[in-house]
């Protein structure tokens, strides 16, 4: 994929427009796939700084990779990105054109099972083999 610039797309939010803040955040951005049903997967992207739109970057993302996304609200996770299909490397090709994140900070693993136990979610996953 290469790093063509959406048309004037701007992916901050209003109030870090003001402050002046720098484009690329510190924490670290989980990529995630998980298997649905059949051959149906499901890419979440959690860890983005709030100083950025979500909803401009699913936007974005949905009429770049030609799929369908939302924003979830998660209680423990917070704001979570979700896109329909395998859209690990676009994703993070995406994140790193736009400055968004640098690609050390970019962690993509799979994950395999999701599970609830008395309340309590848990995840087995694969790590890092992008």
């Amino acid at each position: 994929m290469t790093c063509i610039p959406s048309l004037s797309l701007d992916l901050k939010t209003a109030s870090d427009e003001v402050g002046g803040c720098a484009g690329v955040q510190d924490s670290i951005i989980h990529i995630r796939i998980q298997q649905r049903n059949g051959r149906k997967t499901l890419t979440t992207v959690q860890g983005i700084s709030t100083q950025f739109d979500l909803k401009k970057i699913v936007k974005a993302c949905k009429r770049e990779f030609a799929c369908n996304g939302t924003v979830v609200d998660h209680p423990e996770y917070g704001e979570v990105i979700q896109l329909q299909g395998d859209q690990r490397t676009n994703i993070k090709e995406f994140l790193k054109c736009r400055k968004i994140a640098k690609d050390e900070q970019l962690k993509v693993t799979m994950v395999i099972s999701l599970f609830f136990i008395e309340d309590h979610l848990y995840v087995c996953h694969l790590n890092s083999f992008l």
